[in-house]
């Protein structure tokens, strides 16, 4: 009755796998729920998103490169975002199922992914420095140095 068997994670592998395994899954779920909000909604609401951003920073959206940029939303381009977004979502999930069953290759992924994101959180805190860019660039330190713990902690074993 192998199905019945309780499930026995790799045991050299490092406690806070199940933690990010949590968070991927829930970063999953948010790029799942964006690309349904874009396919209910369509380019519409998008567009007047853009618009306002555009008008905040003290652009004209009836002429020049934004005029460009919001004439780019289209019924397309919103589903082509969608679909973008639901395979990050698999991504995210497929990485979040490796480990919470403690899969190496997960925290390869993982660990490659969050170093990836490292010279954009530090490009936030210098054009936005406050709580909340410090808090992203710790959390996503802390992802990279537990899946780099891990993989060197597996690798010696």
């Amino acid at each position: 009755m192998a199905g019945n068997t309780p499930y026995n994670p790799d045991p050299h592998a490092h406690p806070g796998l199940a933690a990010i395994a949590l968070l991927e899954a829930a970063k999953a779920i948010l790029a799942f729920a964006a690309a349904a909000g874009l396919e209910i909604s369509g380019p519409g609401p998008l567009r007047n998103i853009i618009n306002a951003l555009i008008l905040r920073i003290g652009g004209d959206p009836e002429h020049g490169s934004f005029s460009s940029l919001l004439g780019l939303i289209t019924p397309d381009t919103v589903h082509l975002g969608a679909a973008i977004l639901v395979a990050y979502g698999l991504l995210r999930m497929l990485e979040a199922w490796g480990l919470w069953r403690a899969k190496v290759w997960a925290s390869w992924l993982g660990c490659i992914s969050a170093a990836l994101y490292l010279p954009l959180d530090i490009y936030a805190i210098i054009k936005h420095p406050g709580w909340a860019s410090w808090l992203l660039l710790a959390v996503n330190v802390l992802v990279v140095w537990v899946l780099a713990r891990d993989i060197g902690k597996r690798r010696k074993h």
